[in-house]
């Protein structure tokens, strides 16, 4: 039986990008699947105490990119600190890649693109344009799946996704469930990698 990794993220997280293919790369080593599911933290932060960056002390706001820093240099990741379109929305790019999976398509490598797009390439995650430029490189119909992504079938459940991981306890992006057992932030990859090995 096939393990699945719940995979609950904003595509405008650094942690996601850092963590992202690592991820990827587990996952196939153990030949486990990803149910990737972008969520809306925003909301998720109101309701377990969490804040956004802006509204965060300026301690925390510098240790963040003191971590980044350091990350950056851990896993020899090219990743921009400070990218140019960031904070932005990524709820057009969240629509396309849960419409991606839900007809089947490879919606965590599109997740991926998202990612490398906001923190390694400065493009504007929440422009109409350059998402479906996104989709269009990597082989989709990026202009279809925006369309359909507007459906209110994608949308209701893009919003039960999030409530659905309030209720199994994510607080903070990315977030893992494997079997109900929760692994918050990219820097707990290993203890996903021990658990699949079990």
């Amino acid at each position: 039986m096939t393990t699945t990794i719940d995979y609950y993220v904003t595509l405008v997280s650094p942690w996601a990008f850092l963590g992202h293919q690592r991820l990827v790369d587990i996952a196939a080593r153990h030949g486990a699947s990803i149910n990737i599911m972008p969520v809306n933290f925003g909301r998720i932060f109101g309701e377990t105490g969490g804040l956004p960056l802006a509204k965060r002390s300026q301690q925390r706001q510098d240790y963040r990119l003191m971590e980044l820093a350091r990350w950056r240099e851990e896993l020899n990741i090219p990743l921009n600190i400070h990218p140019k379109f960031f904070p932005a929305s990524d709820q057009i790019a969240a629509l396309m890649v849960m419409t991606a999976a839900q007809q089947g398509l490879d919606a965590v490598s599109l997740a991926g693109d998202f990612l490398r797009l906001v923190w390694m390439e400065e493009g504007n995650i929440a422009d109409e344009a350059t998402a479906i430029g996104v989709a269009t490189r990597a082989g989709l119909n990026g202009e279809q799946l925006l369309e359909d992504g507007r459906d209110a079938g994608i949308q209701k459940l893009y919003d039960d996704n999030t409530k659905e991981a309030i209720r199994r306890g994510a607080f903070g992006a990315p977030t893992y469930i494997i079997d109900d057992e929760l692994f918050w932030g990219q820097d707990r990859l290993n203890f996903v990698d021990k658990k699949l090995s079990k």
